[in-house]
């Protein structure tokens, strides 16, 4: 019997879950190449353009601070995202990524409380269409306990690869906030919903904080820190989520929200009240940009009526 302790997401937190007995099997990445050095994501993955032909090379240290010694796996599997979500595939699942990426050595014994360095290689071939791909680099450990019957479980940590493929640079990433709306959750806490949409050439995993100003009784509140798990997908439009304390007055506050994906930044404000059950009130980025579209369009009329008439007295 194999009991699998692995979900499908991959989440930036490096760390297995705990063991029996107390303990985990640890992965993070050692080298950073020097052109994304201030770039805080590619400090937790693998976030890199390479040309068509190119043979790269990463470090990644993997500790076991259980108990005992953990032989532990080394491998590449296919990933993907949708709906919001970056997943490993099931098992060693393989797509076109994971079958360029290797790690050496492939099987380690790590003694209790040790680390060793295992080398990741990615190698291109010279005709790999352009484009984005994903995979996980995957540190996996099993173990069997007698006592249970036979039990295997097994258990395993990843870091995400985002790797592009074209010649040049790498393509520009962007992202642009459409709206923000006031919610409540279902248990009746505050949220303030940002729609986010990836206008860049490659994918986002979104971060962010929300401040509240000139609420009731000149109240200010914050900074409250974005749901973490958002990454979007190129082209791609998904929901961030910030949720509030359930004691926030209903409003109204003038919001600020500022969300980031790297070295990318962008803003947005609004004045926004919570409705008083579940439910939401209207996306009020759009409503002020409808608004502002009708002034427009007044503003021509009035002009056009304007020229009508003093063409009519000539």
């Amino acid at each position: 019997m194999v009991t699998s302790l692995a979900g499908g997401a991959v989440t930036a937190s490096a760390a297995a879950p705990p063991r029996a007995g107390g303990g985990s099997i640890g992965l993070r990445l050692l080298d950073v190449p020097a052109i994304v050095r201030d770039d805080p994501r590619a400090r937790l993955y693998v976030v890199d353009h390479l040309a068509p032909g190119a043979v790269v090379q990463r470090r990644m240290l993997v500790s076991n601070t259980t108990r005992s010694a953990v032989r532990v796996g080394g491998y590449a599997a296919a990933a993907s995202i949708a709906r919001g979500s970056f997943s490993g595939a099931v098992g060693r699942t393989r797509n076109e990524l994971s079958t360029w990426t290797s790690v050496r050595p492939s099987s380690t014994e790590i003694a209790a409380g040790a680390r060793a360095v295992a080398t990741v290689t990615i190698s291109v071939p010279r005709d790999a269409a352009p484009g984005e791909r994903y995979a996980v680099i995957w540190a996996e450990a099993r173990t069997t306990a007698s006592r249970h019957g036979g039990i295997t479980e097994v258990s395993r940590v990843g870091i995400r690869m985002y790797v592009s493929v074209g010649p040049g640079g790498p393509p520009a990433a962007d992202f642009a906030i459409d709206s923000l709306t006031a919610e409540r959750s279902d248990d009746g806490r505050p949220q303030i919903v940002a729609r986010v949409r990836n206008t860049g050439g490659r994918a986002l995993d979104m971060n962010g904080t929300l401040r509240l100003r000139a609420g009731p009784g000149g109240l200010s509140a914050g900074p409250f820190a974005a749901d973490l798990g958002t990454t979007l997908a190129i082209a791609d439009s998904e929901p961030v989520v910030i949720t509030l304390d359930r004691q926030l007055p209903d409003g109204p506050w003038a919001a600020q929200v500022v969300l980031r994906s790297g070295l990318l930044e962008r803003r947005a404000h609004a004045t926004v009240t919570f409705p008083g059950t579940k439910g939401s009130s209207p996306p009020y980025l759009a409503v002020a940009l409808a608004v502002g579209l009708l002034a427009l369009l007044a503003l021509a009329l009035r002009a056009r009526s304007r020229h009508r008439r003093r063409l009519s007295r000539v």
